[in-house]
């Protein structure tokens, strides 16, 4: 059976046989020419069917359960003994990130932070092609200096297409910071090496691609968890925090 790239192919041919046909067959051909014209497309359609497609060596699937150091340092709201930890691998300029925050996000937090059942670490996790995620991510670390990381970090997400450099002073602006002092803060590199680090950290775990999630039970100093890519709606998260709650913690 022909795969539908092969039929494409067939497709074309023909199309292009045809084409040659009727304005030939408009100027008189003779009932032998055409012929030999027609079997020259049942030919190629003959040789085309032959054609098989390469199939590429099978692969091991790739596992979503990770194992990795806890985290330790930046950012985190809930208990910190609660049962379960999300670290969230993010990036601020993202549109999937935004995507979280605005629908998932508040009832994550009224659901599961808010009560002690997970505590939820945020990691910095720009991407290149993002030119203000990482200027973003270093002036979110600036605002949480004035005490204010997780009022800066929501206006950052809700604005993630609005993160030009006056744009972020802006909004430190909009929260009465101490805009000057913010200022030097955000135009140095203060921050620079612990994002860098974060970023390494998330990728040594497979983190490719925003927002992404480890979610799981602490153990010996250890996070066992599994891995959930992308802007995620919260019934999702729901059934899988659900899931590992079940599940007995380890002795």
């Amino acid at each position: 059976m022909m795969s539908n790239g092969i039929r494409f192919v067939a497709a074309l041919a023909a199309a292009a046989l045809l084409a040659l046909v009727a304005p030939a067959a408009s100027a008189q051909m003779t009932q032998e020419q055409v012929q030999e014209l027609l079997n020259e497309l049942k030919g190629i359609r003959q040789a085309l069917e032959k054609m098989q497609p390469v199939t590429p060596p099978p692969q091991e699937p790739v596992s979503d359960k990770v194992t990795m150091v806890m985290p330790t340092g930046g950012y985190s709201l809930g208990k910190a003994d609660a049962p379960l930890v999300i670290v969230e691998y993010t990036d601020l300029q993202c549109p999937f990130c935004q995507q979280f925050h605005n629908t998932a996000f508040d009832q994550l937090k009224k659901e599961y932070i808010d009560t002690g059942k997970a505590r939820f670490i945020t990691r910095d996790f720009p991407l290149d092609f993002h030119p203000n995620a990482k200027p973003a991510a270093i002036a979110s670390r600036c605002a949480g200096d004035q005490g204010k990381f997780w009022e800066y970090r929501h206006l950052m997400h809700v604005n993630a297409d609005k993160l030009s450099k006056e744009e972020i002073q802006k909004y430190a602006a909009d929260l009465k910071l101490d805009t000057a002092k913010f200022k030097a803060c955000a135009e140095s590199d203060f921050y620079s090496a612990d994002i860098d680090k974060q970023f390494q950290e998330g990728s040594a775990v497979g983190i490719t691609g925003t927002p992404s999630f480890i979610v799981g039970r602490v153990s010996d100093g250890k996070l066992d968890g599994v891995r959930l890519v992308g802007a995620l709606p919260y019934a999702q998260f729901d059934s899988k925090l659900k899931e590992l709650l079940e599940q007995p913690a380890a002795k």
